[in-house]
C-alpha cells in the first residue's frame, strides 16, 4: 500500500495545503494522501492555537472533497509533543507489513531536519517528497543531504535520492498558492473575507464557532 502523509498544525486547512496533496498523491500515484493536524506541534510559534478536535474538524470538511484525501487524528490520541518520528512509527503498525509511506514537507521545514527528534531514524520508516518553495532553491538541497552523513547517493539526472536504507528522497515541484494560515487568521480578526482561501465548508465553519476572531494571528 502506498500511502502519503502531510502534517501541518492547519489551523485552519486551506487550499494551498489541499492542492499540495492532491499534486503529490497523483505524481506519486499514492492511493491515499493523510491529513495528520498536529495536537501539539514542537516547532511552532508559542500562540494559542485553536482546540485539536476543531482542526480535526475543518480538515474533514476539506478532504471530503476529495477521495485521494483522508484525515487521521492519531497526534491527538498521544500526550506530549506531536514528534514526526512517532507519527510513522504508529502508521506503520496501523497498516502493517508492506506499506509503502511518503512523508511530504517543504523544503524550508527540509532544511531544519537537524532540530527533529531523532531525524536519522526518519529516513528508515519513509521515502521523503520534499516539496519546492519559493526562497529555496533547489541547489541546496544535495549539499545538506551530504552535510547530514546519512549516505544519500543521487541516483539519475533528476531530484532522485537514495538512502543506504532503500528509502527514496524526492524534491518536487508543485503549484506554488500564496496563502498561509497566519494570513487567514488575521483576515478573519479584521473581518475581512476569507472566501477563496479555504473550501467554502471551512470557511462555514470558522463564522459559525467565531474562530480566529478575538486573537487573530497573536
Amino acid at each position: 500500500m502506498r500511502i502519503g502523509i502531510l502534517g501541518g498544525t492547519f489551523d485552519p486547512v486551506h487550499l494551498g495545503h489541499l492542492r499540495l496533496a492532491e499534486e503529490v498523491g497523483e505524481e506519486l500515484k499514492l492511493e491515499r494522501v493523510y491529513l495528520v493536524p498536529a495536537a501539539l506541534p514542537p516547532h511552532k510559534e508559542i500562540r494559542p492555537v485553536t482546540p485539536f478536535l476543531q482542526r480535526v474538524d475543518m480538515a474533514r470538511l476539506a478532504a471530503a472533497e476529495s477521495p485521494l484525501l483522508e484525515v487521521h487524528d492519531l497526534e491527538g490520541r498521544r500526550e506530549g509533543f506531536s514528534y514526526s518520528i512517532e507519527t510513522l512509527r504508529q502508521f506503520h503498525r496501523l497498516f502493517g507489513p508492506g506499506l509503502e509511506l511518503f512523508f511530504i514537507l517543504g523544503m524550508d521545514a527540509f532544511l531544519e531536519i537537524e532540530t527533529w527528534k531523532e531525524y536519522r531514524s526518519l529516513f528508515e520508516y519513509a521515502h521523503f517528497a520534499v516539496i519546492q518553495r519559493p526562497g529555496y532553491p533547489s541547489r541546496r538541497l544535495e549539499p545538506f543531504l551530504d552535510s547530514l552523513s546519512l549516505g544519500f547517493k543521487r541516483t539519475g539526472d533528476g531530484g532522485l535520492f537514495l538512502a543506504p536504507s532503500g528509502r527514496k528522497l524526492l524534491y518536487l515541484e508543485a503549484t506554488v498558492m500564496a496563502i498561509s494560515s497566519t494570513e487567514i487568521r488575521e483576515k478573519v480578526s479584521k473581518g475581512k473575507s476569507i472566501r477563496f482561501l479555504v473550501p467554502e465548508g471551512v470557511r462555514t465553519y470558522i463564522i459559525d464557532n467565531r474562530l480566529y476572531v478575538s486573537h487573530g494571528a497573536s
